[in-house]
């Protein structure tokens, strides 16, 4: 009979606790590295211009230029409402946590973390530096590091909820004659990575012994074929135990003291996404396409799927290519550049520039804060 402690987490020490705050905000701040976002940025750059460059000659450009002169702006103007709606929903689905957890940080700071999490999301691969850009705005602005932690990691999980269920929905309801190509394969990409990431999350929250287990295993298989890392690689799965059960511990008392909030993630999630999906519908009316909403929705909600753990910066490249694999059933080939540039700015680009804003004043406060220690430093010397 198994010891019924084995399914708790341990209990941490107030030192351990300070050691996780303290190595967790050292993480988060390791992201705004002025060369890595530099690099990412000009990764980003070229892979997309060059992929719609791509599209543009491959079909007609001669249609391209003359279908720019029918463009209806009334349409590109509901898809700024639209867009600005989206930063509200994506703002939202964080306050409603931190209101809870920090009343006096004000819902401006979670629209600066909102789009600074989607700049970071642009310029690393697979969003590696979205959720960390979002905890460091956030603990620069007076929340620990655990609660802004717990917050993107339960989010997190109403994402990976809301997708794979949006993908199953989008495959029974859209004509299979679009999944041809590489789409197959870039589906099964999507849905392996959500499985994944949705079981950790499962096991992470609800069984984290388990997951503390499992790595200290790895970690004593990984020792005997490097021996000489054997005393880093316990250090690793030590903390990393005790970060999870920390987390664990977070989330659960979110969870039970305020039980409607996850509901209510579920709800902005699937609204936030849904603005996201129409806003495609929108671009397409501007450029006098009539199709078939459910179809654009459906589409969009595989491509969406599929580049969002993309190998490249903001799915660069991938994106672009599947939006022109999937809705050039749809829009006519002198159109769909032009389609594609559009879908990526209201959704990728405009964001990520207003985030750009965000993470350089935080770059540029680091830099001044970092040069101040330094003359102290100096001046103690």
């Amino acid at each position: 009979m198994s010891d019924t402690n084995e399914a708790k987490p341990v209990a941490l020490t107030p030192q351990q606790e300070t050691q996780i705050e303290a190595e967790g905000k050292q993480e988060a701040q390791s992201v705004f590295n002025k060369k890595l976002i530099i690099k990412g940025s000009l990764w980003f750059a070229l892979i997309t211009v060059l992929t719609i460059a791509g599209i543009f000659f491959y079909n007609n450009t001669g249609q391209t230029i003359e279908a720019l002169k029918h463009i209806s702006y009334k349409y590109i103007a509901i898809c700024l409402v639209m867009l600005f709606v989206d930063l509200m929903l994506g703002s939202w689905r964080n306050h409603i946590y931190i209101r809870k957890l920090n009343p006096a940080v004000s819902h401006w700071v979670s629209f600066r973390a909102n789009v600074a999490n989607m700049f970071m999301g642009a310029v690393t691969p697979a969003h590696g530096g979205a959720g960390p850009a979002q905890i460091y705005v956030y603990t620069s602005n007076g929340v620990t590091f655990i609660d802004a932690f717990a917050v993107s990691l339960i989010n997190m999980g109403a994402t990976l909820i809301f997708m794979p269920l949006a993908g199953f929905v989008a495959i029974m309801l859209m004509d299979t004659s679009y999944v041809s190509g590489i789409v197959p394969a870039m589906l099964k990409y999507g849905f392996s990575f959500f499985l994944i990431f949705l079981l950790a999350f499962l096991l992470a929250f609800w069984k984290p012994v388990w997951v503390g287990i499992i790595i200290k295993k790895i970690a004593n298989g990984l020792s005997a074929i490097f021996p000489k890392r054997r005393e880093k690689l316990e250090v690793w799965a030590e903390r990393s135990f005790l970060n999870i059960s920390k987390y664990q511990q977070t989330c659960s008392v979110i969870i039970k003291q305020h039980p409607f909030l996850f509901p209510l993630s579920l709800i902005i999630t699937t609204l936030l996404y849904m603005n996201k999906y129409c806003m495609q519908y929108v671009i397409l009316l501007g450029l006098g396409v009539n199709a078939s909403l459910v179809q654009v929705i459906s589409i969009q909600i595989l491509i969406q799927f599929m580049i969002y753990f993309a190998p490249s910066p903001g799915g660069s490249g991938f994106a672009e290519v599947s939006i022109s694999v999937l809705f050039g059933k749809i829009v006519p080939s002198g159109l769909l550049s032009i389609f594609t540039l559009l879908q990526r700015s209201f959704l990728l680009f405009f964001p990520a520039i207003i985030g750009a804003y965000t993470v350089i004043n935080l770059l540029r406060k680091q830099t001044q804060q970092q040069h101040r220690t330094q003359v102290k430093t100096d001046g103690a010397a």
